[in-house]
């Protein structure tokens, strides 16, 4: 008997409800090719890192993959090291916006020297938030022609729908809320897996059932149920850089405009240069405090920032790390959030000040 948890999964590999991305074709061919380095790159919680290895289990059933991530410094030496290994087989680097800036510049160095050999015996793959592509070429302009860049985006709805529609025939039951989660998934299927696992466990259903069942849910209630849940750990993982290192009342508040101007950014990302042209009247307190280094230092002095946030100084794109940190501050009542963390003279357009409740945040 299917478990509910085993099917709409709320962390690692889906099984019962994995969906092939649009990407995944050009994907696939990219990794099939010798040598070539090959970019994975995009939001947080799109499938970027599942489909890497469903690919490469499909092209060589139980093969071995060396899996390294950027979030364990236990990693860092080994992936530096890397050049002087030998041959390699694949090699899957995650969250490589992550790693130390002389780490990435051997990569790039050792990712050019692969594919003009076409070398057979190594393939590294790299998987990273927005922009990971430009970053790495950064290091290494040459690198153009010698690499792919395969840009994850936000799935369209009928992938979320066949995901729902997967978890549904698995566990034998129907959502009744199934194009509410479509569109509040916003192309994510970590969302989409996280709101169907809570509208079934509103409705107890807790693994597959033997007659069939719908759910009565209604996406209000879902929505705060698990926004309630959220709100135990992100509220204080918002309020921390929302109000910067040291809180001013009366301040211009760049850390809140920062994290507001993120909620409704497209694919969970924000370049700061494109943020400020948008918003002049922002321009001297935000670009102080990217400029000077103040940002920069505020998230490399916080590890709960880390957790969520990311912030590339060379690009300027400030990245979410975290899809359910994205639903959480996309669900905040601002003008309510603004008062709570206690800013008193922030004035701003509540254009997205549409959450149902405030009661979840404390």
């Amino acid at each position: 008997m299917k478990k509910l948890e085993e099917v709409y999964k709320r962390s690692g590999i889906p099984t019962y409800t994995f969906v092939e991305p649009a990407e995944y074709k050009s994907l696939l061919v990219s990794i099939r090719i010798p040598g070539r380095g090959t970019i994975v790159e995009g939001p947080s919680g799109i499938g970027k890192t599942t489909s890497v290895l469903k690919i490469i289990e499909s092209l060589s059933p139980g093969g071995n993959v060396t899996k390294l991530s950027g979030r364990n410094t236990d990693d860092y030496d080994v992936i530096a090291a890397l050049p002087e290994l030998g041959n390699l087989g694949i090699v899957l680097i995650d969250d490589f916006h992550r790693l130390p800036e002389e780490t990435k510049s051997i990569l790039a160095d050792y990712i050019k020297r692969l594919a003009d050999t076409e070398n057979e015996n190594s393939k590294i793959i790299i998987v990273g938030i927005n922009k990971a592509g430009q970053s790495l070429l950064n290091y290494a302009s040459d690198l153009t022609g010698r690499i792919d860049t395969i840009a994850f985006e936000s799935n369209p709805e009928n992938k979320v729908e066949e995901l729902i529609s997967k978890g549904e025939n698995a566990l034998n039951i129907t959502i009744n809320i199934k194009n509410e989660i479509i569109v509040e998934s916003q192309g994510s299927f970590h969302l989409a897996q996280m709101l169907c696992h809570e509208c079934c466990i509103e409705a107890e259903i807790l693994g597959e059932m033997e007659r069939k069942k719908g759910t009565i849910s209604s996406m209000e209630v879902v929505r705060e149920r698990v926004l309630g849940d959220l709100s135990k750990t992100f509220f204080e993982k918002a309020k921390p850089f929302a109000t910067g290192p040291r809180l001013r009342k009366e301040g211009r508040a760049p850390y809140f405009f920062l994290l507001y101007w993120l909620a409704t950014a497209k694919d969970w990302s924000l370049n700061i240069s494109d943020a400020i042209r948008k918003n002049p009247a922002h321009r001297s307190s935000v670009s102080q405090i990217v400029d000077k280094g103040f940002l920069a230092d505020h998230i490399a002095k916080n590890s709960e920032l880390q957790d969520v946030i990311h912030f590339d100084s060379q690009t300027r794109e400030l990245s979410i790390e975290d899809p359910k940190f994205v639903y959480f501050i996309r669900n905040l009542l601002w003008s309510k959030f603004c008062e709570k963390i206690g800013y008193r003279s922030v004035d701003f357009d509540s254009t997205y000040d549409y959450a149902l409740s405030f009661g979840w945040c404390r």
